[in-house]
């Protein structure tokens, strides 16, 4: 870590990158309460999810193209946007259950987010130069941790614990709890040495296809992205054919690990290399796709065992795949191949949301879940010559 970095600066930072990412999917932590009292379709859950990170990607590219977060400091972007993100989730409240409502207020939410996730780890790049990539893991890890909490708050809800009497109440909190991450953010993070202003610049895309290397650490990262979120979204059908009374709690288990996953990694990677990390993770969780015929009917333990193992693995790579990147791509555009990775690897996960979820709903997810796997099997066919190379 950089030596002139208060010691406060990177807690604060995983603290308000995982408050801020909470709103991610809090919508799908009260997705079964929203279709009992507002009757919205079973297609609501790919829908209002795809809504999400369609609005992150266009998040993504506007902040970028304007470099929002050059022309203005990076904490008041942080804190502006973790403000807008919370508010427009709190606004879901009113919306009365109208689905086209709905998706422009989870559209609008994936949009800010693209100020609170991207934003976050400049403001990290900025004080943590030299040892960017521990403080990537720990940031990655607080965003999955940030994704499985709406998934706990619920879990407490039903149980009548910490006065969380409903659904809404879930929305309410995860709301507040974003703002108070832009707050601490704001207040608690002063302005350092600003990393150098870059234009995005289309000769990224070009790079992604033609550099060997870019190209093999890129792939990997778009056959993770192909399996990642479908996971996220399919967590609570998973644990409903075991637990139906306990799925909001198994979620947050399943889902959290992956913080486990992100850090561990972090720490791994420093020996065996961010490529082997990377490629172990992803092949471990490709495998977990294809015994889902045989573990969704497996001893409980077994079951468990296996859903937390996933969970574990399907997240860990992604800051491996981030770093194997930012180092691989030529430095004079390195953000904007990250910017544009960052955009195809969501828009994918978009495709693969709308077709899994429409799938579990037509077909038993025995038969559904072993094609998860094949985003990891092309990933892992992509990036094995870095493996090969021993790239760290």
């Amino acid at each position: 870590m950089q030596g002139s970095a208060p010691r406060r600066i990177l807690p604060v930072i995983v603290f308000s990158q995982f408050a801020g990412t909470s709103l991610w999917f809090a919508t799908n932590a009260v997705m079964g309460d929203l279709q009992r009292e507002w009757q919205l379709p079973v297609s609501a859950l790919a829908t209002l999810t795809s809504s999400v990170q369609l609005g992150f990607v266009a998040g993504t590219l506007v902040f970028a193209l304007l470099m929002v977060a050059d022309r203005f400091a990076p904490t008041r972007v942080f804190f502006a946007c973790s403000l807008a993100a919370a508010a427009c989730n709190a606004a879901m409240l009113g919306s009365e259950g109208d689905l086209t409502t709905l998706m422009a207020l989870r559209f609008a939410v994936g949009f800010w987010l693209a100020g609170i996730y991207p934003v976050g780890m400049k403001i990290a790049a900025s004080w943590y130069r030299e040892g960017l990539g521990a403080a990537l893991g720990a940031l990655i890890g607080a965003l999955v941790l940030g994704t499985a909490l709406p998934h706990g708050l619920r879990a407490l809800a039903g149980e009548g614990a910490l006065m969380l009497p409903d659904w809404r109440t879930v929305i309410i909190a995860v709301s507040a709890l974003a703002t108070l991450g832009g707050i601490a953010t704001a207040w608690l993070v002063p302005r350092a040495a600003s990393v150098p202003a870059t234009r995005i610049s289309p000769r990224a895309l070009r790079v992604i296809v033609s550099d060997a290397r870019v190209r093999a650490s890129v792939f990997g990262y778009f056959g993770h992205m192909w399996e990642l979120y479908s996971f996220i979204v399919l967590v609570p059908l998973i644990v409903a054919t075991r637990v139906p009374d306990r799925v909001s709690e198994w979620s947050f288990y399943a889902i959290a690990t992956g913080t486990i996953g992100c850090v561990a990694g972090g720490v791994i990677a420093r020996r065996a290399g961010s490529a082997r990390v990377a490629w172990w993770q992803l092949a471990t969780s490709g495998a977990c796709c294809l015994a889902a015929p045989w573990m969704l009917t497996a001893p409980w333990p077994v079951f468990a065992s296996w859903l937390l193992v996933w969970g574990t693995t399907v997240s860990g790579d992604s800051p491996q795949f981030s770093s194997l990147t930012a180092r691989l791509a030529p430095p004079e555009i390195a953000g904007s191949v990250l910017t544009f990775s960052n955009c195809i690897g969501f828009a994918i996960s978009v495709v693969s949301i709308e077709l899994f979820v429409r799938a579990a709903a037509a077909w038993p997810l025995a038969v559904v879940l072993p094609w998860l796997a094949l985003g990891p099997a092309i990933g892992l066919v992509m990036c094995r010559p870095l493996v090969s190379a021993r790239v760290r």
